[in-house]
């Protein structure tokens, strides 16, 4: 028996290593420049790489006179060929650890639900080898709307559930940061935080089902 019939995982800072934020910046600065502002204010380029909103992308664009789905295409161009070479040359890694998900028992259905984008993920699986290991992906669309649909809301993960026609109660969602847990709340899921180093000493406003140090501890909680 299992406790649960299906587990998603969020895959920056779970199954691969997270983006370092100098790349981000990077990446966001490029793309203003793309569209014409040489010289952005770095608390705007802080506010795009720590997660703005869509309201608060409209208000950064309104400062430079930019048409925001114009810079938002650049910005996502910029940022997912960023992440693509750090894969590709070893910057960025996956965790040793992802092959703990190989042992958890076959009548659990995993999948992805992730904040970046959905043809990173798709990468991501290929780049590493894990397709086999998930039934299921989701990461957001290129698109301002997405914003407005990424975790906290917990759009993507109904939408992995459904996938694995599996229901709220007897799904766990994997995840690294608060924004996973609301979102696991949100849509009904159990949730566990993985405390890597990233965010050892981050302080939690809402509490997970679980806490785990790695991905080695998540078959004893799966299987009761």
């Amino acid at each position: 028996m299992t406790a649960y019939d299906a587990v998603l995982f969020d895959s920056d800072g779970v199954l691969v290593e997270p983006p370092p934020v100098e790349t981000q910046s990077e990446a966001t600065r490029a793309a203003f420049r793309a569209v014409g502002v040489d010289e952005p204010d770095r608390q705007h380029v802080d506010a795009i790489v720590s997660g703005a909103t869509r309201d608060e992308l409209h208000e950064i664009c309104a400062v430079y006179d930019l048409e925001p789905e114009s810079f938002w295409k650049a910005r996502e161009r910029y940022d997912e060929d960023s992440q693509f070479v750090e894969f590709r040359d070893g910057t960025r890694g996956r965790y040793d650890d992802v092959a703990a998900v190989a042992d958890l028992p076959a009548e659990i259905d995993c999948g992805v639900v992730s904040n970046n984008h959905h043809t990173t993920i798709e990468f991501v699986l290929e780049h590493f080898g894990l397709e086999s290991l998930f039934e299921t992906h989701y990461g957001r669309e290129m698109t301002v709307e997405s914003l407005r649909l990424k975790k906290p809301n917990a759009h993507y993960l109904e939408r992995a559930l459904e996938d694995l026609a599996a229901s709220p109660e007897s799904a766990l969602y994997v995840g690294d940061s608060e924004s996973d847990i609301v979102a696991a709340e949100r849509a009904g899921l159990e949730s566990t935080f993985v405390r890597r180093s990233h965010c050892y000493g981050v302080d939690l406003e809402v509490t997970p089902t679980y806490e785990i140090e790695d991905l080695n501890g998540l078959k004893r909680l799966v299987t009761g």
